[in-house]
């Protein structure tokens, strides 16, 4: 039991001495002894950076009647949601209400309530997005989200301002509808009441939305994801919150989820970039629940795939090959050949890092494949049009180099450095350092410093914490070779950017 609450129980009210019989009762069914919950809230703690210290003895005290303190009852929630496979609150368990513990990374029960927890998101980052940066990634937070996506399905009902639908209609989430999914402004108190608008939205609304996504995904590709990130999130919070609380039909609305879960995935994705990595995962987690909205099952599967990304990135492999596999699941076999090429493409990666060469060989020929196939015509996501030769040479080009694989790494980097328009200047820089690496591994120390020299000056003049360490990655595989003249050289020319 940790100190804190000790100190705070000898000055504040006695403890409530009803027993909590719902407390007793999940433990139950989830077949914990007082020592196993008291063990798993505190590992699930030191996920956070909290040092417990919780006995058999406090979990006693908890099924008399005391009220754990600070953010334990939701730990508490979320050790028996991880055990029991369904969502539950800390008033579920008998114990007060508290902020969750995953704030930000709850996969919403309504249309409604998603709008609800993503405006918040925007708003908070908006205003204190130091604060924001430095949340944490956390693997577990993953499960739910990815879960709930793949077995749930559109909502029923997203339109705003036309009639209710029939009593006793049950939603797609499968919970008879309620207060607060038939009334928009219910559960937010007066500041989201104030929130609420009355703007009717129209096509050439939603044409806007992604007219700005273009321009906000052209110029993170040229200048990084720190460049031009606090006005996107400024545009989500004062331009697209007054949407989704504003009036549409159905259809109109099924698009304006759609274009607001585009959006908010590019917010993911530039903070991704700036190494925002927890606060990422939430705009991802909140893209993917809105993409449910708007009843477009393939675009959910890209989210995931972007999630895979930032797994892969952060060492997490095994995560990474859950997420496309569930992507792959999801979507199904009827995607087009460039899409179904992506999802095994982003699967090789995880595999990649894991270092399982046969089943990264395996999800890279199935994405070869999957390309081979694409035709001029085809009917192809936004999203995925990018994804073409040079990309895939360029998914080639990372497998290779993180299976140590030198030789084939360095053929598929140069190929991809040749096709890749010059517009995507982040990804020629990283692919660039993928070369050099793979010429380092083959001993060519040379035209290794002189690569990485390029896309070391190529980043000096990005917005991209990414593109940095990726350098740094390649700097720490040169201190073996740290006396020789050409890594002086690129010390040299490293010292000269400032």
């Amino acid at each position: 039991m940790d100190r804190q609450e000790t100190a705070q129980q000898m000055t504040e009210r006695p403890p409530q001495r009803t027993p909590n019989r719902q407390l007793a009762s999940l433990i139950a069914e989830a077949g914990f002894s007082n020592a196993g919950l008291a063990r798993r809230v505190d590992q699930l703690g030191l996920e956070h950076g909290l040092d417990l210290r919780y006995d058999k003895t406090s979990v006693t005290r908890w099924l008399r009647g005391q009220q754990p303190r600070g953010t334990t009852p939701a730990l508490i929630a979320e050790v028996f949601t991880r055990r029991l496979g369904r969502r539950l609150t800390a008033q579920d368990l008998g114990l007060d209400a508290c902020a969750p513990v995953y704030a930000g990374l709850e996969f919403a029960a309504t249309p409604e309530e998603a709008v609800d927890i993503v405006s918040g998101l925007w708003r908070k980052d908006s205003g204190s997005h130091a604060e924001l940066r430095k949340i944490a990634f956390t693997p577990a937070g993953l499960v739910v989200p990815s879960r709930d996506w793949l077995i749930g399905r559109a909502d029923d009902r997203v339109g705003r301002g036309e009639p209710l639908p029939a009593a006793g209609r049950v939603p797609a989430q499968g919970r008879p509808a309620g207060p607060r999914s038939l009334s928009p402004a219910a559960g937010r108190g007066t500041a989201g009441a104030e929130r609420v608008s009355g703007q009717k939205v129209s096509s050439g609304d939603i044409a806007a939305l992604r007219s700005v996504g273009e321009l906000f995904r052209t110029l993170d590709h040229a200048y990084g994801g720190g460049h031009a990130r606090q006005a996107l999130v400024r545009y989500l919070e004062h331009e697209v919150e007054p949407m989704l609380r504003g009036t549409y039909g159905e259809q109109t609305g099924r698009r304006l989820f759609a274009a607001a879960a585009d959006l908010t995935c590019l917010a993911g994705w530039t903070s991704f970039d700036i190494a925002a990595h927890g606060l990422a995962q939430r705009y991802f987690v909140q893209a993917l629940r809105l993409s449910q909205a708007a009843g477009d099952r393939a675009y959910g599967s890209y989210v995931l795939v972007t999630m895979s990304r930032q797994a892969v990135y952060l060492g997490h492999g095994r995560e990474a090959v859950q997420l496309a596999r569930v992507a792959q699941q999801g979507v199904g076999t009827s995607a087009p050949p460039a899409v179904q090429a992506l999802l095994h493409a982003v699967e090789a990666r995880g595999h990649a890092v894991l270092g399982e060469v046969r089943a990264c060989t395996a999800s890279l020929v199935r994405a070869e494949r999957a390309l081979d196939g694409a035709r001029p015509g085809d009917d192809v996501p936004h999203w995925a049009r990018s994804f073409d030769e040079a990309q895939l040479a360029d998914e080639f080009g990372h497998c290779h180099r993180d299976l140590q694989q030198y030789r084939a790494a360095v053929q598929h980097a140069e190929r991809s450095l040749q096709l890749r328009p010059h517009g995507f200047a982040r990804s020629r820089l990283l692919c660039r350092v993928v070369l050099a690496s793979a010429r380092l591994g083959l001993g060519e120390l040379d035209q290794a410093c002189r690569l990485g020299a390029e896309a070391a000056g190529q980043a000096a003049e990005m917005r991209s914490v990414r593109a940095v360490e990726y350098v740094r990655d390649f700097e720490r595989r040169l201190e073996p070779y740290r006396d020789a003249a050409p890594v002086r050289g690129y010390r040299d020319k490293v010292a000269a950017l400032g």
